[in-house]
């Protein structure tokens, strides 16, 4: 099929109302395969006003007399309105916008057309291999491996080509222990605490049914993480559902470890909602946000009733008790729900950014992000189809990812000297999850991103960030390293909305969000001038 087909009108007189605090832009309005552009015909600016198709989230038309309005509302939270000149016009390019916007085609996507100056096609693929990570944990304990047994991901689809297990597990036996975990997502390691020798992993749930299932290459794997932990180890196994989910899942088929078959083990449920619920969440947070005209006792009714901050804290309450086994009980961590592809990673990435400075950098941060999300097998083109404004009924789709950069914001808001990066990584990371150029966040395993190709025909959304210009604006110009565990406080007092991204294009910024402007060009100034030679600077907050 081609895009020719689905674009009824290819251009028309319009007029973009792009937001409260922004003039309106006239000009020629056109509609191509992958985006929406706007010409401003002289003697406006000659700026070219440019809109990626996948971006818009839901879209509303209506017409009056001879004109029309087309309403776009983007899975970025920007609502945009364009008055369309002719009745006809309006109708045929709101149909190809909605044609257009919603191609499931991966490979007709626009990251496989993307050519920007300066970058080549398969730079920075090669940036966080799991090899690489795997060479850091080898440096600190010789009781791991790296295996390969899923090179055709024939064993785990949803997991990389190559995985790290204990030394003492043969390839044979991983095999057994996929068979009996839920996806094939056998217990594997994502992080190595050097200071305690303790290790966290993540795996699904077992699928002990309800004949009460037992594997031997299961809990024998279980039983060779505390052998290479150190003598006397212990382990918790942090089930993300609640005890009674755990319990209805094992009459489907699933279920939690048996306390027999696995000793030295103990079982902790710390339930996080995930699926539909999450998203409802997240949408009625963004209706309350949305809101202008309501008093203050609704808004923090309707805040208080999306639940999303409790979300928030749920989230961080878990990985803090994921991370404090491992630093103050000296304990090895198992986190899993169900698939392990949602709730699971959550807590796992969380646990790491509280322990690790390393993943507080620039560079370890996309490693995690890399290792702990895309790698590990979450979702994404299910996940992230829809954002907030879609009117259709949530099947697969659920903010897990931005539920993670919220905590992480929260931590950065706790923490404002620890993360070498800001704000603007996060918002960054948030758009290109939704809708992005880049080949990143596309399909829903690597699995597929193989099938698809897309590591040699698109480009790397690192290599993007990593560019010299753009590094320097998502650094946080206060950063100085850390190299102690940050523990973020839940406490409801502790917790805010996150204003820079759900009230992104609603308010003018605030007073904090000025004075941040503002040291982020001292800080550009002075680097300028040879001052200070290790400072680093953030970019702006986003033009309101």
């Amino acid at each position: 099929m081609e895009f020719s087909e689905l674009i009824r009108t290819g251009r028309a007189q319009a007029e973009l109302l792009p937001g409260p605090e922004e003039a309106p832009l006239r000009g020629t309005l056109c509609v191509t395969g992958h985006h929406l552009l706007l010409s401003p015909g002289p003697p406006s600016t000659p700026d070219l006003w440019l809109l990626l198709l996948r971006s818009v989230d839901s879209i509303e038309k209506r017409v009056a007399g001879d004109s029309g309005t087309i309403t776009l509302r983007c899975k970025d939270l920007r609502v945009l309105q364009l008055d369309i000149e002719g009745v006809e016009a309006t109708l045929d390019i709101a149909r190809s916008i909605e044609a257009l916007s919603s191609l499931e085609s991966v490979i007709t996507s626009f990251p496989f057309f993307y050519r920007p100056k300066g970058l080549r096609l398969g730079d920075a693929w090669h940036f966080h291999p799991p090899e690489r990570y795997y060479k850091r944990v080898a440096r600190e304990t010789n009781a791991w491996r790296l295996s390969e047994v899923n090179q055709d991901f024939s064993l785990c689809p949803s997991y990389p080509r190559a995985v790290i297990v204990p030394r003492a597990v043969d390839d044979d036996a991983l095999a057994q222990c996929a068979r009996f975990r839920q996806g094939g997502r056998f217990p594997v390691l994502c992080y190595h605490h050097a200071p305690s020798g303790t290790v966290l992993l993540r795996s699904s749930q077992p699928l002990i049914g309800p004949q009460k299932r037992r594997c031997a290459e299961d809990e024998d794997l279980l039983r060779a993480v505390l052998t290479g932990a150190r003598p006397g180890a212990q382990g918790f196994i942090v089930d993300t559902r609640s005890a009674q989910a755990a319990k209805q899942a094992r009459m489907t088929g699933g279920g939690t470890e048996a306390k027999a078959a696995y000793p030295g083990w103990k079982r902790l449920h710390r339930p996080l909602e995930r699926g539909r619920a999450l998203q409802e969440s997240f949408v009625r947070l963004v209706e309350a946000c949305g809101d202008t005209e309501q008093s203050m006792d609704r808004w923090l009714s309707r805040l208080e009733g999306c639940r999303w901050l409790a979300h928030v804290k749920e989230a961080l309450s878990t990985a803090c008790l994921a991370a404090q086994g491992m630093e103050r009980e000296g304990a090895c961590i198992l986190v899993h729900g169900a698939e392990g592809t949602d709730s699971t990673l959550l807590v796992t990435s969380l646990a790491q950014l509280i322990l690790d400075p390393l993943s507080r950098t620039i560079t370890g941060f996309q490693e995690l992000v890399e290792r702990e999300w895309i790698q590990a097998g979450h979702p994404f083109q299910l996940r992230c189809a829809h954002s907030a404004f879609s009117h259709a009924r949530p099947k697969h789709e659920a903010p897990t990812f931005l539920l993670f950069l919220d905590c992480v914001w929260q931590l950065g808001r706790q923490f404002p000297l620890s993360l070498e990066f800001g704000e603007g990584l996060l918002l960054a990371l948030f758009e290109h999850a939704y809708a992005s150029p880049f080949g990143t966040f596309l399909c829903n395993s690597e699995k597929e991103r193989c099938l698809c190709e897309v590591r040699t025909r698109t480009h790397s959304l690192w290599s993007g960030l990593n560019q010299p210009k753009e590094q320097r604006k998502l650094r946080n110009p206060l950063y100085v390293p850390n190299p102690l565990a940050i523990w973020p406080s839940v406490e409801p007092q502790s917790l805010r909305l996150w204003q820079g991204l759900f009230l992104r294009w609603t308010r003018p910024p605030e007073p904090s969000e000025v004075a941040w402007e503002k040291v982020w060009q001292i800080v550009t100034e002075r680097e300028k001038t040879g001052d200070s030679a290790h400072s680093f600077c953030l970019s702006p907050q986003p033009k309101q």
